[in-house]
C-alpha cells in the first residue's frame, strides 16, 4: 500500500511534479482568510460596522509552527482612530515585534496629486535581529499566505525599523513620487 506524504499526495512525487504544499509545510488558518476578505471588501456598512473594520492586523505562526494565524490583540480598528489611536501608521509600526518576524495587512489611506485612495498592503516583517530559524520559516511560508490574499496590489518586505518608521517609504511603495500624504500626514 502506498504511503501518503506530508502533502497528502499518495505515492512519490517525481522530479517533474511539484509538491502542492508550501515549502515549509505551513498552512493558513481560515480566520486569516476571513480577516483578509473583511478588509478587502468595501461594502456599505453601518457606522458601527465601519468602526469594527480592521485598519491593520498582524499574523504570526502558531506555537507549533504549523499554521499562520491572526495574532491576538495585534490589530488596529477603524473605530480606534481618533480615540485611542492618534496616528494609525505610527501605532501600526509600534505593534511590530523588534526581534521576530510577522506578516501584516495594512489598509493604507493616502492621497495622490489627483485623488484620495485606499489600498491594502501586504507586509513581510523580517527584522535583522530576528532569529535565523524564524526568518527562514516565515520566508518559506510567505507564498502560502500570499496565495490566499488575492488582489493585493502592494507587497513590502521590511527588514528593520529604519525601513518602516518613515511613512514616505510606504508612500513610495504605493505610488512613487505622486503620493502627497499618508493617513492625513504630508510626506
Amino acid at each position: 500500500m502506498a504511503k501518503e506524504n506530508r502533502c497528502g499526495v499518495v505515492g512519490r512525487i517525481t522530479a517533474s511534479q511539484r509538491c502542492p504544499c508550501p515549502a515549509s509545510g505551513v498552512t493558513v488558518n481560515d480566520e486569516v482568510i476571513k480577516v483578509f476578505n473583511d478588509m478587502k471588501v468595501r461594502k456599505s456598512s453601518t457606522q458601527e460596522e465601519i468602526k469594527k473594520r480592521k485598519k491593520a492586523v498582524l499574523f504570526c505562526l502558531s506555537d507549533d509552527k504549523r499554521q499562520i494565524i491572526v495574532e491576538e490583540a495585534k490589530q488596529i480598528l477603524v473605530g480606534d482612530i481618533g480615540d485611542t489611536v492618534e496616528d494609525p501608521y505610527t501605532s501600526f509600526v509600534k505593534l511590530l515585534p523588534l526581534n521576530d518576524c510577522r506578516y501584516a495587512l495594512y489598509d493604507a489611506t493616502y492621497e495622490t496629486k489627483e485623488s484620495k485612495k485606499e489600498d491594502l498592503v501586504f507586509i513581510f516583517w523580517a527584522p535583522e535581529s530576528a532569529p535565523l530559524k524564524s526568518k527562514m520559516i516565515y520566508a518559506s511560508s510567505k507564498d502560502a499566505i500570499k496565495k490566499k490574499f488575492t488582489g493585493i496590489k502592494h507587497e513590502w518586505q521590511v527588514n528593520g525599523l529604519d525601513d518602516i518608521k518613515d511613512r514616505s517609504t510606504l508612500g513610495e511603495k504605493l505610488g512613487g513620487n505622486v503620493v502627497v500624504s499618508l493617513e492625513g500626514k504630508p510626506l
